[in-house]
């Protein structure tokens, strides 16, 4: 492989002569050969850093601080990125030490050497545009990446919300489709008292509404930016204007309106209490999936000897031992994204409590715990949408056998019997097995009218009287 020879403070070093990226890059991926993932693995992330280092420039040339040739070339080489060019460049492994240094500096070499290409001259040629000089104008990792990472969250964001907008469709149609289908509710795993399959899942809709909601709350917070701010917060090195030109760019390259400018930089560059807010939602989201998986594997359960009050599409073949065998494999998928989004939020928490004095060095851990966990739930709803929940039946047979045998019912009939022959009811339906609308009518208890009115799925769910 043919190199060309770069350097940096530590001196000489070897890179790849085809590649974009530069020397602290090449010591970046000596040092960091952690996780595998790169931040080409992220491409909101790149796009974000693209997108930060275009308004840089662009404000950067309006206050006068970078000549026109260059900024024009740094705009168009980040107008590529954020297309999608280039992204094989972005090398770094996501969990690097230096608070995203290597991350910050592998943008600023891409972005340099293919503006040094738009103006003819050779990858590494940085007398005529320098990535520290001229790409990282104004600008420190302290302020970048911190912004950059923000800016990939929201977007990440945008796909979580619309995927699970389109679970709860899902979740809603079921319920409309269930609406008359009876079943018996369940307590601490005992019988409790009827209702509909629809409500149930008309339940696990307005659960995933609220998730929504909450994390539709949290995403403005992201919006609040410390770029301008540099090495602390006190702006170093920022010539007067840069800051709020730089803001207005990102506001009009993203299309965030309500991008804006912390009021205290000091405070907003060595704050990270935004993360902590979203990976509190997120794992409340997690928590909230998790649980409504766990109730589709209890319900499908069997399909003989468990409940097996609805089926899951049969997905593929569940043992490699006993024959005809099917698991809810989708369900189980996502339950173990949950646990991973939940274990996230740890690592989140502690990160950011490890922060000290005018920074936090380990946002790193954080940005890659945040954007893994929110892909990972994003393709996981998905998949639980498409290949489970759109293609669940009800077993409706057996519910209504369940319903009629269950002492459930008796709980309808207290009002009219009193609490002491209802519970007499109830006890010798268990130990005769006898459904206990037969114990009723064989007292002369109630009349059959009367039972018709207490048992109508309309009385029995909660909805007489409903329009």
């Amino acid at each position: 492989m043919s190199t060309r020879i770069e350097h940096d403070m530590l001196g000489e070093i070897e890179v790849p002569f085809e590649a974009y990226y530069g020397a602290h890059s090449a010591r970046a991926l000596a040092n960091f050969p952690i996780t595998g993932e790169k931040l080409a693995d992220r491409p909101h992330l790149v796009t974000a850093l693209a997108a930060v280092k275009q308004a840089a420039a662009a404000a950067n040339s309006e206050i006068g601080a970078l000549d026109a040739a260059s900024a024009e070339a740094i705009t168009r080489a980040c107008t590529e990125i954020r297309a999608g060019a280039l992204r094989e460049e972005f090398v770094v492994d996501l969990i690097q030490g230096g608070a995203g240094t290597s991350t910050n500096m592998n943008a600023n070499e891409v972005i340099a050497n293919r503006a040094l290409e738009l103006l003819g001259h050779a990858r590494g040629d940085y007398g005529h545009l320098h990535p520290l000089d001229h790409v990282n104008l104004g600008q420190s990792t302290n302020d970048v990446y911190p912004t950059a990472v923000k800016l990939a969250l929201d977007g990440y964001l945008g796909e979580l919300l619309g995927a699970l907008a389109g679970l709860r469709a899902a979740f809603t149609a079921k319920a409309a489709e269930f609406a008359e289908v009876v079943k018996i509710g369940r307590t601490q795993l005992q019988d409790a008292v009827p209702m509909t399959l629809g409500q149930e899942f008309g339940a696990y809709a307005a659960t995933l509404a609220e998730d929504e909601q909450r994390l539709a709350e949290a995403r403005p917070l992201l919006h609040e930016l410390n770029l301008g701010g540099t090495a602390i917060g006190t702006g170093l090195n920022a010539r007067p204007g840069y800051r709020e030109r730089a803001i207005a760019q990102l506001r009009a390259l993203t299309g965030i309106d309500t991008l804006s400018s912390a009021p205290d930089l000091i405070e907003a560059t060595q704050d990270v209490g935004v993360f902590v807010q979203l990976s509190g939602v997120l794992k409340r989201v997690a928590v909230k999936l998790s649980k409504i998986c766990n109730d589709l594997r209890l319900l499908s359960s069997g399909p003989q000897a468990g409940l097996g009050e609805i089926a899951l599409p049969a997905m593929q073949a569940g043992s490699s031992i006993m024959p005809g065998k099917v698991n809810p494999v989708i369900p189980e998928a996502v339950n173990q994204i949950a646990f991973e989004v939940i274990g996230n939020d740890v690592t989140v928490t502690l990160a950011a409590e490890g922060g000290q004095l005018q920074l936090n060095a380990f946002e790193p851990i954080i940005a890659r715990a945040l954007t893994a966990g929110i892909d990972h739930l994003t393709n996981g709803i998905t998949i639980l949408t498409r290949h489970c929940v759109d293609g669940i039946t009800a077993n409706r047979d057996h519910l209504a056998g369940t319903v009629s045998a269950s002492t459930g019912l008796v709980t309808a009939l207290s009002p009219a019997l009193g609490y002491e022959i209802a519970s007499s009811v109830a006890l010798e339906a268990q130990h005769t097995g006898r459904p206990a609308l037969e114990l009723v009518r064989e007292r002369g208890l109630l009349s059959s009218q009367q039972l018709r009115a207490l048992t109508s799925p309309q009385a029995l769910t909660g909805q007489a009287g409903a329009p």
